[in-house]
């Protein structure tokens, strides 16, 4: 029996289990060396102010389930991600983006402290490039092309309608992935990375820049929180999804 003659549960029950295997693909990996030390190594070392914290200490998965929206960012924060096991979670870059969801209806509460914090996203789901905390916040670009399967199957299950790339690296990695399945509208010159810029895709389909929602970029006014609520109801609007209110 092909996928297509499966019932819609069958095929929810088929999707899950994808799902859940690339979890546990992405926890269990040790492809990069120098990544597995590092996280290790913060996740021992700690900061001061999460001393007596468990830390998670290895590879952290998508957040959510497969969803329409694909927000993409470059990778684990070493005492936030790293630290919690979840993506954008117990750092100032969570606190931005996951207000901004909540904000828009894609997440049930604007904080993020940890996994069992009750944080559910709706229509949406947060990954990043990067698998792993690098050190100084820079993956090789050979770690980039190690966890780049992942971020593959990442896409192929979630089908998203709209990405919303935090960041150039992250602009460059969807980029680069639409060119390889031949779905970027308009491949050359190659859409440049920016606030708010927007690159159409096969099948009705975007891609959504937004400022990185790190320190350097909100303490400085580089990123206000009209602005990256602005990318999100865009997001909405282009996944079909009306804007809910908080």
């Amino acid at each position: 029996m092909s996928p297509s003659d499966k019932s819609p549960s069958s095929q929810s029950q088929h999707l899950k289990r994808q799902w859940e295997q690339l979890h546990d693909d992405v926890v269990s990996c040790e492809r990069c060396d120098r990544l597995i030390k590092h996280c290790r190594n913060v996740a021992i070392e700690k900061r001061a102010a999460y001393r007596d914290h468990d830390y998670w200490g290895k590879p952290v998965p998508s957040f959510g389930t497969p969803a329409k929206i694909l927000v993409v960012g470059l990778a684990p924060g070493a005492h936030g991600a790293n630290r919690t096991g979840r993506m954008f979670t117990g750092d100032r870059s969570g606190d931005w983006l996951y207000r901004a969801m909540f904000n828009n209806g894609l997440a049930n509460q604007p904080e993020s402290t940890g996994r069992a914090d009750g944080l559910k996203l709706t229509g949406c789901v947060v990954t990043n490039v990067c698998c792993c905390a690098p050190p100084d916040n820079k993956p090789a670009t050979e770690e980039i092309a190690n966890c780049q399967p992942f971020f593959q199957r990442t896409i192929e299950l979630c089908q998203p309608k709209v990405f919303v790339a935090l960041g150039g690296l992250a602009w460059r990695a969807v980029v680069r992935h639409a060119v390889e399945q031949n779905q970027l509208i308009n491949p050359s010159p190659r859409p440049k990375f920016g606030h708010g810029a927007l690159a159409e895709l096969t099948e009705g389909r975007w891609l959504l820049g937004c400022y990185h929602p790190s320190q350097q970029n909100t303490f400085t006014g580089r990123l206000t929180e009209p602005m990256i609520d602005a990318v999100f109801k865009d997001a909405c609007r282009l996944a079909g999804r009306p804007r809910k209110h908080k």
